[in-house]
């Protein structure tokens, strides 16, 4: 009876490919469920547990994935001996750590990134291959569960991001990076019962527009030949639509502390940040060796790290079965969690013409915690105001 009750779920397996939002899509996968476990409250906790982590996951990839560096590649000085305006670096800079310099006064660039990122697990889970357990039941004397409910995701973001900046003072930019993004998600939810597979539900939906914008000041307070030391300050304002997972729906303030140092064709840039309110409050730090190749070419080289304060993460919790002796129920929540998570970038930056710079990196995951993408590619352009 229990397998021909399955059988008919599976006959009418619902769709929701016409959910209004994306958290909907979300909470429809987790929350359509068939193991009978008699506990309802208890799987309704769960299942939002997990809906509400996996939220912010993709809220945390969107809304704090780094854009390019504020200063443009072309950065200029007063030499105070020859009274003239001269290249402070023949660097073009790292992509994402700040470095100490400055544009110069009145000097202004602008740029376009376009970004792609396909995640493909979730805390070390993958979300494809239909392995991520949502509910299942088993026999405390046996190691495999008899009824299993698993999940197959697939998340993809495309972010187009205008960036801008503008040397005010010698030692002073501000800058501003306007983020457009296109998010799909879609999935299947399967149930299998001792060995045959039954589905569930499918859905699927998408979002695109404005995403969190990012407005950024710097200051130079020690110059050192083409190095020393700045402090920076970025503020994301709530302008991408939280219920599409657009954005993160409050204000978030990053303080930085910039160090560079620089000696013939090497570079070497540290970041220290500290990032309040949006989803969570974090600690930020960067590091980044740029060797100059030619006089128009770049190599860059990045470490990007970052701890999250309360990001959660996804765990499986198990209690006996309310209503049948010997049987566990095995259930995928999110508890409270402090997260490290850690990227390495490489890539280049080239000049074609005159105040043209093409650049091409990836960004490749080294930790799990969270949502990750095996690889993001990333192509610029941009052009600075100057001489």
């Amino acid at each position: 009876m229990l397998i021909l009750a399955i059988a008919i779920l599976a006959v009418s397996a619902p769709s929701a490919f016409a959910q209004r939002s994306l958290s909907d899509v979300l909470s429809f996968l987790l929350t359509n469920r068939s193991i009978p476990t008699d506990d309802f409250a208890r799987d309704e906790q769960a299942a939002a547990a997990t809906r509400d982590a996996i939220s912010r996951f993709l809220l945390l990839e969107l809304t704090r994935l780094p854009v390019s560096s504020s200063a443009g590649g072309f950065t200029y000085r007063l030499n105070p001996r020859l009274g003239t305006v001269e290249r402070s670096s023949d660097s073009f800079g790292p992509f994402f750590t700040e470095r100490a310099l400055t544009a110069g006064a009145r000097h202004g660039s602008f740029g376009l990134n376009y970004q792609i990122a396909r995640f493909t697990s979730i805390d070390g889970r993958s979300l494809r291959d239909g392995t991520l357990v949502a509910t299942a039941s088993k026999f405390r004397d046996q190691s495999q569960p008899f009824d299993v409910e698993t999940l197959s995701l697939r998340a993809r973001a495309n972010m187009a991001t205008f960036v801008a900046n503008y040397g005010v003072l010698d030692h002073l930019d501000v800058g501003v990076a306007v983020p457009f993004v296109t998010l799909s998600i879609s999935g299947e939810r399967t149930d299998t019962y001792r060995g045959r597979p039954f589905p569930q539900a499918t859905a699927s939906a998408s979002a695109s527009g404005l995403g969190d914008i990012a407005i950024r000041a710097k200051y130079h307070l020690v110059r050192n030949r083409a190095g020393g030391v700045a402090v920076g300050a970025e503020v994301r304002t709530p302008t991408g639509r939280s219920e599409d997972l657009l954005g993160a729906g409050t204000a978030a303030l990053t303080s930085l502390v910039i160090g560079s140092f620089e000696r013939g064709a090497v570079a070497w840039d540290m970041n220290l940040g500290y990032t309040t309110g949006g989803l969570s409050d974090e600690l930020d730090y960067r590091g980044a060796l740029t060797v100059v190749g030619a006089p128009r070419l770049t190599w860059v080289a990045e470490l990007a790290g970052r701890r999250v304060n309360g990001l959660g993460t996804l765990t499986d919790t198990v209690s006996p079965h309310p209503t049948i002796p010997g049987v566990d129920t095995i259930r995928l929540t999110s508890l409270p969690h402090a997260a490290e998570q850690a990227a390495a970038i490489a890539g280049f930056k080239w000049n074609p013409a005159t105040t043209w710079l093409v650049s091409f990196y990836v960004v490749r995951a080294l930790a799990t915690a969270g949502l990750n993408a095996q690889w993001v590619p990333t192509v610029s352009v941009d052009y600075s105001l100057g001489r």
